[in-house]
């Protein structure tokens, strides 16, 4: 599927209260969606513009999965820790990358100690024998290192570069819907 496209094609459709109460339902066009989610925008903080998709699928069936990532070409403007799971030459290519956490057995020992102070987890494919002895603590966290998703790679200097940069991980939920954080309302509008 182009991403693109389908969302230009994405209608917004936000429920807006009136003075007396009642729910009314108004569609926007994707422009004028985040120019009003913008303009009603209330709070002290910098707020994340989060998309969700009803898909209706029924997520039970094996094919019916919907599951990805996607870089978004503005990032997210979240800070991302990452963790990289490395022996020898790779690990000093993910320090040398930007990678906040890198280590072997060590990292191991800090997670199963409860030390788990990163978003975004990377795996070369030979320390998945060694990624596995924490698979029970990163999978429920949805932090485990996946090859579908990219995190299990030899590249781990291109896979830190696209976490930093605001590569966005869904994954439809059981009802069918997916959310994904595709940016800040601090950002101007064409970035959004």
């Amino acid at each position: 599927y182009d991403v693109k496209q389908i969302i230009e094609s994405i209608s917004f459709v936000l429920l807006s209260e009136l003075n007396i109460g009642n729910m009314i339902e108004e569609k926007y066009s994707l422009e004028e969606g985040i120019s009003f989610i913008k303009g009603n925008n209330f709070t002290k903080f910098d707020s994340s513009l989060e998309l969700v998709c009803v898909l209706g699928v029924d997520t039970k069936h094996s094919d019916q999965q919907v599951r990805g990532v996607v870089s978004m070409p503005n990032g997210t403007g979240k800070v991302i820790r990452v963790a990289v799971f490395a022996k020898d030459k790779k690990l000093e290519e993910a320090i040398e990358a930007g990678a906040d956490i890198a280590g072997s057995d060590d990292l191991v020992q800090a997670i199963q100690a409860g030390k788990i102070d990163f978003d975004y987890c990377i795996a070369t494919p030979d320390m998945m024998g060694m990624v596995g002895r924490v698979a029970k603590i990163l999978g429920p966290k949805g932090l485990m290192p996946n090859p579908k998703l990219g995190t299990v790679t030899p590249d781990v200097v291109g896979a830190i570069a696209k976490a930093k940069a605001g590569q966005v991980e869904f994954r439809a939920e059981k009802a069918g819907i997916v959310h994904a954080a595709v940016g800040k309302l601090s950002f101007v509008e064409s970035s959004l």
